[in-house]
């Protein structure tokens, strides 16, 4: 199984976005968290931000928006250029309808879920989407404690997964550091989004390694 490594410029230097972007170009994913300050308590990039990110990043945009309403908001950063949409299952109305549609745009389709979100709704929708991202933390902040509780769902999705046949990638985001990485490689994750743990500590390039390896020695 591949492992992927995005990291998540949420903990990066904003006033240098295209250094930082520069510094992790060994990884697979640049993970943007797109926050409106309504479906979580914080507000970061916009979709003009990340226009300006898709014309200077080395690597492909892996969006995951935390706001409402994504079924009128989330097309345009398919639009954008964007290599991966994720919407919350949370804030979306129709959620196989906006997957088919970022699809049609020519993004992948990612669909996200909070750490106290049951995942088996979604079980057999899965073919709908490229992607499912298990929160591993409250979604809105950066630098918070890896929920260890929410690994049964990458248990059931890996299951599930396998059962399809499909190449649809499993995702983690939220206090993922080398320990972490390889609790959530042994449940079924293949995607792992690291924020602090790669930009505050040392230098990116060397912790992208790190985490690649801790969880290349547990995935399945």
């Amino acid at each position: 199984m591949t492992v992927r490594i995005a990291p998540s410029i949420l903990t990066a230097d904003f006033a240098n976005l295209e250094h930082e972007l520069g510094r992790i170009a060994t990884a697979d994913l640049v993970h943007v968290d797109v926050m409106d300050n309504h479906f979580v308590p914080n507000l970061t990039f916009g979709q003009r931000m990340v226009e300006s990110l898709q014309r200077v990043s080395p690597l492909p945009l892996d969006i995951h928006l935390m706001i409402d309403d994504p079924d009128r908001w989330a097309p345009g950063y398919a639009e954008a250029g964007a290599y991966s949409v994720t919407f919350h299952a949370e804030a979306v109305a129709d959620a196989v309808s906006l997957a088919r549609r970022l699809r049609d745009i020519g993004a992948r389709a990612g669909i996200a879920v909070k750490p106290g979100t049951p995942i088996e709704p979604y079980l057999e929708l899965l073919h709908e989407f490229d992607q499912v991202l298990v929160m591993t933390v409250e979604p809105g902040f950066g630098g918070q404690s890896f929920i260890e509780s929410t690994m049964p769902k990458l248990v059931a999705l890996r299951a599930a997964v396998a059962a399809t046949g499909l190449d649809i990638w499993l995702q983690v985001d939220g206090g993922i550091t080398e320990r972490s990485i390889a609790i959530a490689a042994e449940a079924g994750a293949d995607t792992f989004v690291a924020g602090s743990s790669v930009f505050n500590v040392g230098e990116p390039h060397m912790q992208i390694a790190l985490l690649r390896a801790a969880a290349s020695a547990h995935v399945h």
